[in-house]
C-alpha cells in the first residue's frame, strides 16, 4: 500500500514539473526553427523587425481550427504590417492524424493562400515548452520573445459575427501602447494536441 501511495505521489511530482517547464507569462520562449510549407526553415528571428510575434498553434484537421483559419488570415492581415506576424505551427503527430501530415499542410497552405509561415514541429519539440494543449492556441510574445498573452483567439469559435471579446487583437492593442494584455490568458477551445501514445 506504502508503494502504492509513494508512486502515485510520484506521478503527480513528475506532471507537476511537465507543467511547470512550460512557458508562463513573464517568461521569455527559446527561439525555434521548424520547417515551413515552402521547405525553407523559418525561425521567430528571422523577423528582423518584428514588434512581437503571434505564435497560433493550429493544424488541418481539427474543426475548431477550420473555423478559424480566415479569422487567423485576418489577423496576419491587419498586424503583420505593424510589426506582429502570425506564425502558425501544427503541433500534432501525423502518424496519429494523417491528415496533419507536411503534405496536406503545404495543400492546406496553397488553397487558403496562407499569407504566413505554417511550420511543422517536427518530433513535437517546440509545443511542449509553449505549454500548448489545443488547437488553435494562441501565445503572443513581444519583441524579446518575453510571452504576453496565452489563450483564445476571441470569445466565439463558431460564429464570427457573434464575437464580443476579441483577445488577441486587444493583447496587441494594448502591447502597442506600452501596456500588459488584460486578460494575458485565457481558456483556449479547441482539439487537442494528437501525439504518440
Amino acid at each position: 500500500m506504502r508503494s502504492l501511495v509513494f508512486s502515485v505521489f510520484t506521478l503527480f511530482i513528475l506532471i507537476g514539473s511537465v507543467n511547470s517547464q512550460a512557458y508562463q507569462i513573464g517568461q521569455a520562449a527559446e527561439d525555434f526553427s521548424l520547417k515551413n510549407v515552402d521547405g525553407k526553415m523559418v525561425s521567430l528571428s528571422d523577423y528582423k523587425n518584428a514588434k512581437g510575434y503571434i505564435v497560433v498553434f493550429t493544424c488541418n484537421h481539427c474543426p475548431f481550427a477550420q473555423m478559424y483559419e480566415k479569422r487567423i488570415i485576418e489577423l496576419h492581415k491587419k498586424y503583420s504590417k505593424k510589426g506582429y506576424p502570425v506564425i502558425a505551427i501544427n503541433p500534432n503527430d501525423p502518424e496519429v492524424v494523417p491528415e496533419d501530415n507536411f503534405e496536406s499542410m503545404q495543400k492546406l497552405s496553397n488553397k487558403k493562400k496562407y499569407p504566413f509561415a505554417y511550420l511543422f514541429d517536427e518530433g513535437q519539440k517546440v509545443y511542449p515548452k509553449f505549454g500548448a494543449t489545443r488547437t488553435p492556441h494562441v501565445f503572443i510574445l513581444d519583441k524579446n520573445k518575453v510571452v504576453k498573452y496565452i489563450g483564445a483567439i476571441d470569445d466565439n469559435a463558431k460564429d464570427e459575427a457573434a464575437v464580443q471579446i476579441r483577445y488577441v487583437e486587444d493583447a496587441i492593442s494594448a502591447l502597442e501602447s506600452g501596456k500588459d494584455p488584460n486578460p494575458n490568458t485565457t481558456k483556449a477551445v479547441g482539439c487537442s494536441i494528437k501525439k504518440k501514445a
